[in-house]
């Protein structure tokens, strides 16, 4: 009766033995996101994670949850899978480490039209990378096979993270102050936001994803597949030796959405324009799909992954904090009292 069973569930185009098989590939990579604190390995209901509260006054929890939007479907089309799971953490980590919070715990969930366990196996071992770039363990997650729903090479996926702060030290933006300096950090590409602009602007398929550009010094497919930057380290580095205020990651809506929800009201972030590296990448897509540059700030991030507002006195701390962690970082710019938003001079 069971072999009967499977074999129709198989029949109607879901692999059960498929799924068994990934859960064994991936867990070479999963053991290696392990972290004090992580009580079960994969494979149960649930996945279990024992935080420690020592020295904190009043531990609070921050989760946050995304996927990487249609940049999947370039991983689809050049069958590259090893990195999109490091954009799917990016995207919840660096969100959460905004409010001062160390990333404990990530679960992915994968839906994919067939299960092929090498392929699931690729995208979790991006998952694992992405979770020891950010410190925080892999402790669970989900892959569901959609036949009939989604073409078979098509998949999907997002992800879910959980972090601690002491309520007395989280970043809020309330002692944000006039002359307060903007830090940027560098990105380190269009990491994963604006795709469906991409797409379009690129026409994007198989064989203009292989096509190499000078200015990029890469083809068009590897610069759009660099992960996300995954800024955890640095940006609790910063912490703890500087004087930060408030923190934005630089994701979809660019600069005039993003940078305006770590403001206090009454304040603006006034940014010279010349101190931000515009990276190639954004420049050739300004050009060929002549962008207005309003719109090219409102969607992507052009070359600054995350922005800071730091105490003057403690600017220059942060900078070589962050330096130290491997990240570029740079002056961009001052708070000042204003309605507007963002300023750019």
């Amino acid at each position: 009766m069971k072999s009967s069973f499977s074999e129709s569930y198989k029949a109607a185009g879901v692999d059960v033995t498929a799924g068994y098989k990934s859960v064994e590939l991936m867990k070479e990579h999963v053991k290696r996101t392990n972290i004090p604190g992580v009580v079960s390995g994969i494979g149960g209901f649930g996945g279990l994670f024992q935080p420690d509260f020592s020295g904190m006054e009043e531990p609070v929890l921050v989760s946050g949850t995304d996927g990487c939007g249609t940049k999947v479907h370039l991983s689809e089309l050049m069958d590259k899978h090893d990195t999109i799971g490091i954009d799917a953490v990016a995207m919840c980590v660096n969100d959460v480490v905004c409010c001062g919070a160390k990333p404990l715990f990530f679960l992915d969930y994968i839906a994919c039209g067939k299960n092929v366990p090498e392929k699931i196996a690729d995208i979790v071992k991006g998952v694992a990378e992405g979770c020891v770039q950010a410190g925080c363990a892999l402790i669970g997650g989900e892959t569901a096979e959609h036949p009939g729903l989604m073409r078979e090479e098509e998949y999907d996926i997002a992800g879910f993270n959980v972090g601690l702060v002491d309520k007395k030290k989280i970043i809020d933006g309330e002692r944000m102050e006039e002359g307060d300096v903007l830090v940027g950090i560098a990105s380190s590409g269009v990491h994963s936001n604006g795709f469906s602009l991409v797409r379009k602007i690129f026409d994007v398929n198989k064989e203009n994803l292989n096509v190499y550009y000078d200015e990029l010094g890469m083809t068009l497919g590897e610069s759009l597949l660099t992960p996300t930057r995954i800024y955890v380290k640095a940006a609790l580095a910063a912490i703890e030796a500087a004087d930060i205020k408030a923190i934005s990651h630089i994701t979809g809506g660019g600069f005039y959405e993003n940078i305006p929800r770590m403001l206090k009201a009454g304040y603006s972030a006034k940014i010279e324009k010349t101190a931000i590296p515009v990276l190639p990448i954004f420049k050739l897509m300004q050009k060929i799909g002549n962008v207005p540059e309003r719109d090219m700030y409102n969607t992507f991030n052009m070359g600054v992954g995350m922005c800071m507002v730091v105490s003057k006195e403690t600017a220059q701390k942060a900078i070589e904090a962050i330096e130290a962690q491997g990240d570029k970082a740079f002056v961009l710019g001052e708070v000042v009292k204003s309605d507007e938003g963002v300023i750019f001079c």
